[in-house]
């Protein structure tokens, strides 16, 4: 039974991978019967697929890996790295969850007195001793 799946190749965690068609038992890293396209997951992302003869392969009975279907799936969506938006991290979800669950006390506003105004007092001022 003939897979399109995954081949990887590239350096340690510098992962690339090239989306084959090859026979289910055979390796991951081995020959293969066709290539349809590139995909490498660290930046800069890449993915390429031959759509064409990926859905050749699919009439000739060739099954995508889940894998492959997904980013298949992702490649013809357009744009098949969407930008993510930046969530709460778990340290700060904590923190929310536990303002949340704090008892509320009231209080009770502060009156404010107004000080009234004095006239400034002047003070004393030393006197100095002469000596002779």
């Amino acid at each position: 039974m003939l897979k399109i799946k995954l081949a990887r190749f590239g350096k340690k965690h510098q992962a690339h991978y090239r989306i084959v068609v090859n026979e289910a038992r055979d390796k991951r890293d081995g020959k293969y019967t066709a290539l349809l396209g590139h995909y490498s997951p660290v930046a800069p992302k890449k993915l390429q697929i031959d759509v064409k003869a990926y859905e050749e392969w699919l009439t000739k009975g060739a099954q995508p890996t889940e894998t492959v279907a997904a980013l298949f799936k992702r490649f013809q969506s357009g744009n098949p790295f969407p930008v993510k938006k930046a969530g709460l991290s778990k340290k700060a979800k904590a923190k929310l969850a536990a303002a949340k669950d704090a008892p509320v006390v009231e209080e009770a506003p502060a009156v404010v007195e107004e000080a009234v105004a004095a006239e400034p007092v002047a003070e004393p001022v030393a006197e100095t001793q002469e000596t002779a």
